[in-house]
């Protein structure tokens, strides 16, 4: 198709098609489609090519999104593969479960009056595309420093730190406790979002790239640290958040109380065929389940257990809808599974003797903007009301757990438990151990796939400098 300045109003947004919800909560498999090299070629042209571009600003990785949209309405799939490939590491795996509607798409100039263009759609294309014809990232220019890096954690962060390290020269070892790399992008995010060939082909393209993986290894206990520290010139801990946010209200501990993450954790370990010893299956079939939570681990949890065959299912959030942290898409995507949502509903207690039997939650309406900007829930008198359940799945976030002997090696945290880094200088995302650095979940607390990705990325190249590489 021939690119003109009002293309975006002859061709109008078109994502991928979608499995009808009646359909798509029979299986775990991802719920859109793809798009083919001539639709790609048509949503790609409405780019308006914006001299300053602010979906490039708004994405976290800082995407080259109009280039490599060009191309790919040229038809030039491998050129924009590597395009893509110089800023983000796991582009394929971003355009699935980025909250394109909060960053780039959100961002688009043509978002409020002609639909933003499909930017998560294209990203998923080109790398998809690409790698089943044969591209793979080029590394004939790059020569082996001989330096050797340890990656404790396999998730985006370690991922992208692996990439990077690779294209200079460094030649890394990634340790993980699961049995597969990806870390949450694995076990955490279900996959209705994103497949799990995804990131096995993902760990093909790295091990192409010289990565190594040594996976069912928990470093501080089957694999001593110190060996880390005397076998490999720097040492890179991306370990992310797996300490769930507690309530803090009566009846946490009753049974059918669920967390998320164990929850999340164990359906993947059933969907993988993964022995559940550790990591059991929480069935939550016939049941009536209450969801507390707003967030992207909140949908996830909603959605799952609609799949599982929950009795019902209703998710209670203390905000209203406009303020709820998860994605515009996956609330959308709930809903039309089956989820019944209650906005402006704050937690009080878990209710029940020997069994969860309900929450109490009390009404609230938004306050002023505090702060940090957002608006905060505020309680109604006389409002309280009690939901019946029984069972609770708790989704109020993580916090980082830094393990006892981070002392032991000089790697000091926050109050908070984040590890503390130099974010400015010559080597950023070095710890107070000169030789260890840190980022992601663990350094920044919770956040996106697309920004750990980025710290993975910068911390490499901090190590690249310390390194004289």
């Amino acid at each position: 198709m021939s690119k003109h300045p009002l293309q975006f109003l002859e061709v109008p947004r078109r994502d991928p098609d979608k499995e009808p919800a009646e359909e798509r909560i029979r299986h775990y498999g991802e719920i859109y489609g793809s798009y083919d090299g001539a639709d790609a070629g048509a949503q790609a042209g409405r780019c308006l090519d914006c001299g300053n571009p602010y979906c490039e600003w708004k994405c976290p990785v800082h995407n080259y999104i109009p280039n490599w949209l060009k191309l790919i309405e040229e038809g030039k799939l491998f050129e924009a593969a590597e395009l893509s490939h110089q800023t983000n590491s796991l582009p394929e795996i971003c355009g699935r479960v980025c909250p394109q509607d909060r960053l780039c798409e959100g961002a688009c100039t043509l978002e409020d009056a002609n639909g933003a263009v499909t930017i998560g759609s294209i990203e998923k294309y080109i790398t998809d595309t690409a790698v089943s014809q044969g591209w793979r990232p080029d590394m004939s220019n790059v020569t082996d420093s001989g330096k050797r890096v340890a990656i404790v954690g396999a998730g985006p962060a370690g991922l992208g730190a692996a990439d990077v390290l690779a294209r200079n020269g460094i030649r890394s070892v990634v340790f993980d406790a699961y049995p597969e790399i990806g870390g949450l992008l694995t076990y955490g995010i279900p996959p209705f979002k994103l497949e799990k060939h995804v990131v096995r082909t993902r760990r093909e393209i790295l091990e192409g790239m010289g990565v190594q993986f040594v996976l069912n290894t928990r470093v501080g206990t089957d694999k001593p640290f110190e060996e880390l520290l005397d076998d490999f010139d720097a040492v890179f801990l991306c370990m992310g958040t797996y300490q769930y946010v507690k309530g803090e209200f009566p009846g946490e501990d009753l049974p059918g109380v669920i967390d998320a993450l164990p929850y999340l954790v164990g359906n993947a370990y059933r969907e993988l065929g993964h022995d559940e010893a550790d990591h059991p299956y929480i069935d939550l079939e016939g049941r009536n389940v209450v969801v507390l939570g707003g967030g992207d681990t909140g949908m996830d949890c909603n959605r799952t257990a609609i799949r599982q065959g929950a009795a019902s299912v209703t998710c209670a959030y203390r905000r209203d809808e406009e303020n709820m942290p998860g994605s515009r898409r996956e609330v959308a995507n709930s809903k039309e599974e089956g989820v019944t949502f209650l906005f402006n509903r704050m937690p009080l207690e878990i209710m029940g003797d020997d069994h969860v039997t309900g929450v109490k939650v009390i009404e609230t309406k938004m306050g002023a903007p505090g702060a940090d900007g957002r608006r905060r829930p505020e309680p109604i008198p006389g409002s309280e009301t009690i939901l019946p359940a029984d069972a609770v799945v708790i989704a109020f976030g993580f916090r980082p757990n830094p393990p006892d002997w981070f002392g032991d090696f000089d790697i000091s945290t926050l109050d908070s438990g984040r590890v503390l880094v130099k974010s400015m200088g010559a080597v950023p995302y070095q710890t107070s151990n000169p030789k260890v650095f840190a980022g992601g979940d663990m350094v920044r607390g919770s956040d996106l796939v697309v920004t750990a990705v980025h710290e993975g990325r910068e911390a490499a190249k901090g190590i690249a400098k310390f390194l004289g590489v």
